[in-house]
């Protein structure tokens, strides 16, 4: 049995973004005997009912969720030049109620906060925050990304934030470990002295898009098309075959990589014994 689930997980849903099909993806967590796996698409759930369908099928326990995208100032502000950047959430679902605001969340982000991606802003997540658990996401995540900037009172600002939107033990704070990833390794320190900090518990994730490792060439390739360059072009903003661990790892590889930091393993069961939804097909 695999004592760590993955609440980090791309499908093709993350469309020109994530390589895995669903199917696939389930059948390989099955043979590596994980008991629980989640879905976090960026900024969509296209993929929620057959993914759910298809873990209920391998007697794997889905997790529902999303990797949204937080607006710098509010979702419906879209100034040129002002407005294109954002940050990253990964939200769960704990329950029906959970579920459905994170459907609303997500239709809000599409219908209302859309510019260049489907966003949401704190003032939507304090209204629809109930039944979900919050990670922090990756380097670009929204309490992140400040620290890696060097500017740690804002990222602090921004955890106390969310900690108080979501409540104690639904807010955790994510870390990640990739190779050739230098922002991560700042993250990874300044996030462990923040949850000592603030009392704000650490999960351990990977960035899953892909299943397998050698999956990271074809990643690479649809990288490209998604950013209109080739694999020629030596300034792209990451490269796959160089840090080809965005991969579904078993659960001995996850604890392994995170010895030094055992409860970030140990938090990915207890937020997966906490997320029960239940769908009616």
């Amino acid at each position: 049995m695999a004592d760590f689930v993955h609440l980090h997980n791309h499908s093709e849903y993350s469309l020109l973004d994530g390589l895995q099909k669903i199917q696939p993806m389930v059948d390989y967590a099955k043979s590596l005997e994980m008991k629980a796996l989640a879905i976090t698409d960026h900024g969509s759930m296209y993929g929620v009912i057959k993914f759910y369908s298809a873990c209920l099928a391998a007697d794997i326990k889905p997790i529902i969720g999303c990797e949204v995208y937080v607006a710098k100032r509010s979702h419906t502000d879209k100034e040129a030049g002002v407005d294109k950047d954002f940050n990253h959430l990964i939200l769960l679902a704990k329950d029906e109620t959970g579920y459905k605001n994170l459907m609303k969340l997500v239709s809000i982000s599409h219908l209302e906060g859309y510019y260049y991606k489907p966003r949401v802003d704190l003032e939507l997540l304090e209204k629809y925050h109930e039944g979900l658990i919050c990670l922090s996401a990756c380097v670009n995540g929204y309490a992140t990304d400040p620290l890696v900037n060097g500017d740690d009172k804002e990222g602090e600002a921004r955890a106390e934030k969310l900690n108080k939107i979501f409540g104690q033990d639904n807010f955790y704070l994510e870390i990640q470990k990739h190779i050739d990833v230098p922002p991560q390794i700042i993250a990874n320190e300044k996030l462990i002295a923040l949850s000592k900090k603030l009392g704000i518990p650490l999960v351990a994730t990977n960035d899953n898009h892909y299943t397998k490792k050698d999956d990271a060439e074809a990643q690479e390739v649809l990288l490209c098309i998604q950013t209109q360059l080739t694999l020629l072009d030596k300034n792209r903003k990451l490269s796959m075959v160089s840090s080809p661990d965005f991969y579904i790892k078993s659960g001995k590889e996850m604890a392994e990589l995170f010895q030094d930091i055992p409860e970030a393993i140990e938090n990915t069961l207890k937020i997966a014994e906490r997320c029960n939804v239940t769908i009616e097909l």
